[in-house]
């Protein structure tokens, strides 16, 4: 797709009407003036901000106040942030400065193999600085092995479990940890989900800079990813497709991902071991379901879509 936005802001402004905008890349500071022109011209219901967070101090308190969600690329701790990104030092200044400036400042994290779930997250819960913690894993398109990813999977699933007993101790004294993919998870022990929860492709749509309409942002080159323009509408839709409406977990995960769900890029071993994440995060939570039920209406997430998977 072009580098930069093709369309006019009117063109967004008819399309978009009054639903959210989240402010997606790339990385969207490296656009800073379209950012704002697009904010002081369309009454969007909620303005939402993925980032490296690099940028985050070019960016004026008036326009931070107008995002609900800010979630910035955070990785844990300094040598896991470091190994991965660099900058760990400038991104969490940045991220503290605007502590307090929006309703949301989500520490989104990439897990690989060198990531230590249980210690990068609760390093990230020790900073006092982010209000959520959100992790995503790195499978699928990484360039190690499929057999190098297994040996990962149990070290990432034993920690989960070890996170999942601190969070139910800190619930039980009164601390609720704003750990996503858990809250994600309890609240489809109430409600369920139909679909991937980050609604791609049903309530959340991407807007390309050429103007197209995707179901999901990252493969606008796939032709099933390509439902509309913003000229003439969404003229089709996507579905999950097999096995997972029929799986049992269905209701927790929805699929899980868009891409996931239909592009095997790692064969069926490789889906049922992803899989095989999130039926041990499921079943790691499901475990304290009574606890659970308790504290229910202090857990349910997301209040509005804000372009977190929930699923890691």
């Amino acid at each position: 797709m072009p580098e930069k936005i093709q369309y006019s802001i009117e063109d967004l402004r008819k399309f978009v009407g009054k639903s959210s905008i989240a402010f997606y890349g790339g990385e969207p500071l490296l656009e800073i003036e379209k950012m704002k022109e697009i904010m002081n011209e369309i009454p969007a219901e909620r303005f939402i901000l993925q980032t490296n967070g690099l940028l985050l101090d070019k960016l004026e308190e008036n326009y931070l106040k107008k995002f609900s969600t800010i979630l910035v690329s955070f990785d844990g701790r300094k040598e896991t942030h470091d190994l991965y990104r660099g900058n760990y030092d400038r991104v969490f200044q940045n991220a503290r400065k605007i502590k307090g400036h929006c309703e949301e400042l989500i520490a989104r994290m990439t897990a690989s193999l060198e990531t230590d779930i249980y210690e990068d997250v609760m390093h990230i819960l020790s900073l006092n600085t982010f209000t959520h913690v959100h992790w995503q894993i790195d499978a699928v398109w990484s360039k190690y092995t499929v057999r190098e990813f297994e040996k990962w999977v149990e070290k990432y699933n034993a920690g989960i479990r070890r996170l999942v007993r601190f969070w139910i101790r800190e619930m039980i004294h009164g601390r609720i940890h704003k750990i996503i993919p858990f809250m994600g998870v309890t609240t489809a022990l109430f409600k369920g989900y139909r679909y991937p929860p980050c609604s791609s492709g049903f309530e959340s749509f991407a807007i390309a800079t050429d103007g197209k309409v995707l179901a999901c942002p990252i493969c606008p080159d796939l032709e099933w990813n390509r439902i509309g323009d913003i000229y003439s509408g969404i003229n089709k839709s996507v579905e999950i497709l097999d096995p997972c409406p029929d799986c049992n977990y269905f209701r927790f995960c929805g699929g899980r991902c868009l891409f996931f769900n239909r592009e095997r890029l790692w064969g069926e071993e490789g889906f049922r071991l992803v899989c095989s994440t999130v039926k041990n995060l499921v079943d790691s939570l499901l475990a304290y379901r009574d606890v659970i039920s308790k504290y229910r209406e202090h857990l349910e997430y997301p209040k509005y879509l804000n372009t977190t998977e929930i699923i890691p």
